[in-house]
């Protein structure tokens, strides 16, 4: 459910990036503040969930609750993707807490807090849901998202290693469009082929204070995977019709990437567009190592 990351800033127009000097953010805990983030989140909780038990849940039966095992769908791609989400709805929720005047501590257990809950509500609808079920994979994935934020905010009070997502369109969809989408925006979503997961690593925040290395430059490196048509194995045939062999492997990448929440800035604008760019990855030229055994350089890669 990493889509899920797209709409999180409905409620963070009050957000003060961590990395960004405290230019709007009160010396007092504002109250006024705090009751309107919490219903804001609130709402975007009610309103999320409702449409994606509408629009996806309940079309499918209903049973009693279980659990299945999904850990070698999709070569992992859909657990990074968990992780992503996670991670960025902590982001989210913490950073819009802070701008409330809350301190550090209270405004990431908060903001972890609120991530988990969203992401644990997924999870027990799947568990009802008779074409899924509860996966311990996905909530590992959760806590693991959850934990990589708070532990750095907890302990650095900056987020130094970032995880971010890209995509780039693949020809596997056109085999099997209902499960892996018709139009470009279904396809960002439900191709895993095309995602790519990043962990971002920002250098200056490793070094002394008095560096004069550029505090926006980063190094990441990537995970996906290729050749996929469906989530264990891949069909010979889809709807009668013959589809293409394709062999499934991993890819692992390394490139560099920028931090825009580093570049300092007294507009809101900029700042919201900082924000809004905070998880993806920028294109740049990127190395790519894969379980066929094979060493690729991208001139540029998304």
């Amino acid at each position: 459910m990493f889509f899920l990351v797209f709409s999180v800033p409905a409620f963070s127009q009050f957000t003060q990036y961590a990395n960004y000097p405290d230019y709007w953010r009160p010396d007092t805990l504002n109250t006024k503040r705090v009751k309107t983030v919490a219903i804001s989140a609130g709402a975007f909780y009610g309103v999320t969930m409702g449409a994606l038990y509408s629009s996806w849940y309940s079309q499918y039966n209903t049973g009693k609750f279980h659990t299945f095992d999904d850990n070698a769908e999709w070569e992992g791609v859909d657990k990074v993707g968990h992780a992503l989400t996670a991670y960025q709805l902590s982001l989210y929720g913490r950073e819009a807490l802070w701008y409330t005047g809350m301190n550090n501590t209270k405004s990431t257990w908060y903001g972890a807090g609120y991530a988990m809950l969203y992401q644990s509500t997924i999870e027990v609808m799947d568990g009802f849901s008779e074409g899924w079920g509860f996966s311990w994979g996905d909530m590992a994935a959760n806590t693991f998202g959850t934990g990589l934020y708070a532990a750095q905010q907890l302990t650095w009070k900056e987020q130094r290693l970032a995880m971010k997502f890209s995509y780039s369109p693949t020809d596997y969809a056109q085999y099997r469009p209902n499960l892996l989408g018709r139009t470009w925006n279904e396809r960002m979503l439900k191709d895993y082929n095309g995602q790519t997961y990043w962990l971002s690593a920002n250098i200056g925040s490793f070094l002394k204070k008095d560096s004069k290395f550029p505090k926006w430059i980063n190094v990441a490196g990537g995970y996906g995977a290729n050749g996929m048509l469906g989530g264990h194995g891949n069909p010979t045939e889809v709807d009668g019709v013959p589809v293409p062999h394709f062999n499934r492997y991993r890819q692992f990448y390394f490139s560099m990437d920028v931090d825009f929440t580093r570049i300092p800035t007294r507009s809101k604008l900029l700042k919201t567009v900082f924000i809004a760019l905070s998880f993806v990855k920028i294109p740049f030229p990127t190395l790519e190592f894969n379980t066929q055994g094979e060493t690729i350089f991208h001139p540029i890669y998304f």
